[in-house]
């Protein structure tokens, strides 16, 4: 009996509800809703991906001369790793110091470390860690946004690998030992 009166008295809630406000303002606060839980349901921070099975062209600005460095300046027959970074993270700095601490894992590897930020501040995190040092690391500045349009990165770094017929491998998060980022290539 008493679920009965609950039913009831919410159905006089709702029909009050509706005199007071237009069907239209209702309907639009449902789709406003919904919308904003399938965008929040449609990101996947437990993987991160590539949008294509091969890497997009690109041109990024080169530490430390500002050159261009484009896809076709890649060598052939290498894998490549991405690092999409910020020079101001703290996660990136500590992930660079181990990539070069363990760079015998990588020799064979072309590594583009990627940033959106300023020229300015890639130049700067480029001389304070020395990787010039590195001739498999090149560091630039993605000025279009355009790797980071084609990846979906839920948090810096984000590591990409693409073995050496240019197809996407495995996608890495921030947490990832090198030695298993070393591994999948």
């Amino acid at each position: 009996m008493r679920k009965r009166q609950l039913t009831d008295y919410y159905n006089i809630f709702l029909l009050a509800l509706l005199k007071l406000i237009p069907l239209n303002k209702i309907i639009l606060y449902i789709l406003f809703c919904l919308s904003g839980h399938l965008v929040t349901g449609q990101t996947n921070n437990s993987l991160m991906t590539a949008k294509q099975p091969e890497l997009p062209p690109f041109s990024i600005i080169k530490a430390p001369d500002s050159s261009r460095f484009e896809k076709a300046n890649l060598q052939k027959n290498k894998a490549v790793m991405i690092m999409i970074f910020s020079p101001d993270c703290e996660h990136c700095q500590v992930r660079i110091k181990e990539i070069m601490a363990n760079n015998k894992l990588f020799k064979n590897v072309q590594i583009l470390m990627i940033s959106n930020l300023g020229y300015n501040y890639v130049s700067r995190f480029y001389k304070e860690f020395k990787i010039a040092r590195y001739p498999n690391i090149i560091m630039g500045m993605d000025y279009r946004y355009i790797i980071g349009n084609f990846f979906v990165i839920p948090s810096v770094p984000a590591i990409f690998l693409y073995n050496k017929y240019g197809k996407f491998v495995k996608a890495f998060d921030r947490d990832v030992p090198v030695k298993k980022i070393a591994a999948a290539l």
